[in-house]
């Protein structure tokens, strides 16, 4: 079922805007299920079941995965994860494709029609009332612990890093994809900014593009949280060789982002080859959405979510606002741009995006 999302290419935007060209990656496309995360969940958990039987992942074809033989070795597996949406469904679907079983915690505040995706899937979920994000992390991970599930989570802390670092090597598939087709469309990007949650998203892209263009080529890259959510800004703004957390209800628009602690394998690869940090508002990521869902003459249309328009909305006001010139000149940007942004999301929660895009 695998196909390679598509690039789109705003030029008439990036004329309004006053840069060279701008790319949008379109995640909306992946596997049918609206969002990018299921990269990383789907390649983790492969891992885990060739690590279990001692196989090479490469001698593990799908055909053999859900093979017999295989799962008379394996036996009965149970995934769990905590998610506000996207990484659940992406985790509750492979366990489906591997005929395995999954437990989902969402929390308090998620999107129904998120959780009923993910029920539609054969797995177990329910929204957690009182809990934000980090504290459905350790419930899961509680969960794991005392009924023998496999934590598949895109977060890491002391202790678990392995299954992380997988999921962010699996996320880098999306930007081996968006390199492959920034050449063939004779493009080499000058700027990256991606969105950042807890940040594993953000590592697999900037790990990969800093590893295919090295010391003066690599682009600048830039991160983008929530103002509400945004531990990475803060941890990099402070400098203080420590991870600082985000607590309380994080509320922002931008679900998918409203995470509150750092992973912990990941910061140090941001730390090193991220340029800049930004923290937005909501209505950037509003404003985001609305510009993609109207696009200038020819463009192609791009169905954004809030946490996957996040990027366009906030640089689209660094790039026309004259209150953000300072920001625009720290960032690099000007006439000779290539910028690429990835849109990780469509509209997984359709009724608040009519909201944003019909009512504002």
């Amino acid at each position: 079922q695998y196909s390679v999302t598509p690039l789109k290419r705003l030029k008439n935007l990036a004329d309004l805007f006053g840069v060279e060209d701008i790319f949008v990656k379109d995640e909306s496309l992946r596997f049918g299920l609206n969002a990018f995360k299921v990269l990383g969940g789907s390649y983790a958990m492969a891992k885990y079941i060739a690590q279990k039987l001692d196989m090479d992942l490469d001698d593990l074809p799908y055909e053999k995965l859900i093979s017999p033989e295989i799962k008379e070795k394996l036996g009965k597996v149970t995934f769990i994860t905590a998610t506000d949406g996207n990484h659940g469904r992406g985790v509750a679907w492979t366990s489906q494709q591997l005929e395995q079983d999954c437990v989902v915690v969402m929390p308090d505040g998620s999107a129904l029609e998120r959780r009923d995706n993910i029920r539609k899937t054969g797995a177990k979920c329910d929204i957690m009332d009182g809990l934000n994000y980090d504290a459905c992390v350790r419930l899961a991970n509680k969960y794991a612990e005392e009924k023998g599930y496999i934590m598949v989570q895109d977060t890491a802390w002391e202790g678990y890093e392995e299954i992380p670092t997988w999921i962010i090597q699996g996320y880098s598939t999306l930007a081996k994809e968006a390199s492959d087709q920034l050449k063939e469309a004779g493009k080499k990007p000058t700027h990256i900014f991606l969105q950042a949650g807890v940040g594993s998203f953000a590592t697999g892209v900037t790990g990969f593009f800093s590893d295919e263009f090295k010391g003066s080529e690599k682009p600048f890259i830039g991160l983008i949280e929530p103002e509400k959510a945004n531990c990475n800004y803060l941890t990099a703004k402070i400098n203080d060789g420590k991870i600082h957390n985000v607590e309380g209800e994080m509320n922002t628009i931008m679900a998918g982002l409203a995470c509150g602690e750092p992973v912990t394998v990941g910061y140090p690869i941001l730390k090193s080859y991220v340029d800049a940090f930004l923290s937005v508002p909501d209505s950037s990521a509003a404003r985001g959405m609305r510009i993609l869902g109207n696009p200038i003459g020819e463009d192609e249309r791009v169905i954004s979510g809030e946490s996957g328009a996040a990027t366009v909305g906030a640089v689209s006001e660094i790039l026309q606002r004259e209150d953000l010139k300072d920001i625009k000149e720290k960032l690099k940007l000007d006439e000779n741009s290539v910028i690429l942004f990835i849109s990780t999301e469509g509209d997984t929660d359709f009724e608040h995006y009519r909201k944003v895009v019909w009512d504002g």
